[in-house]
C-alpha cells in the first residue's frame, strides 16, 4: 500500500524568505510560516495557538518568493514533510522537518504592480525536486 505525504497551510511568513543559489544556478528558498488556530475553552475564553513550519521553495518558487513574498504575507503552501539529520560539531544528530512546497498561492491583497495570478505563469504546480 502506498502512502500520502500531503501538508497544505495558510499562514504568514515570519520573516523574509532566505533566498540561495546552489551549484547549477538552482534557487531555493527557505522561511518561518506562522499558522494561528483559535478556538474556545470550556470557560468560553478564546484561545489562539500558533505553530511555526519551515518552509522549503525550489527553483521558480523560490524565485516567485524572493520577488513577491516578504515578512508577514498571507500564503497557502501545499507541499509534502520532509525529515533530514545530520551531526553537529558535537557529534550529537540533529533533526529538522520540514514543508517542501510544491504550490505557492499568494494571498496577499493586491498591492498595485503586482501581477494577479493568472498574469503569474508557473506559480502552481512546478515540478520541485531539488536534483
Amino acid at each position: 500500500m502506498r502512502g500520502v505525504n500531503r501538508v497544505m497551510l495558510i499562514g504568514n511568513l515570519g520573516k523574509d524568505p532566505d533566498v540561495q543559489t546552489l551549484e547549477g544556478n538552482i534557487a531555493v528558498a527557505k522561511f518561518p510560516l506562522a499558522t494561528t488556530e483559535t478556538f474556545k475553552d470550556r470557560t468560553g475564553k478564546l484561545i489562539s495557538q500558533t505553530e511555526w513550519h519551515t518552509v522549503v521553495l525550489w527553483r521558480g518558487l523560490a524565485e516567485l518568493a524572493q520577488k513577491f513574498l516578504h515578512k508577514s504575507s498571507l500564503v497557502y503552501i501545499e507541499g509534502r514533510l520532509r525529515t533530514r539529520s545530520w551531526e553537529d560539531k558535537d557529534g550529537v544528530k540533529k533533526y529538522v522537518t520540514e514543508v517542501v512546497g510544491e504550490n505557492l498561492i499568494m494571498l496577499d491583497k493586491k498591492a498595485e504592480g503586482t501581477p494577479s495570478p493568472d498574469e503569474q505563469p508557473g506559480i502552481e504546480g512546478f515540478d520541485l525536486h531539488p536534483f
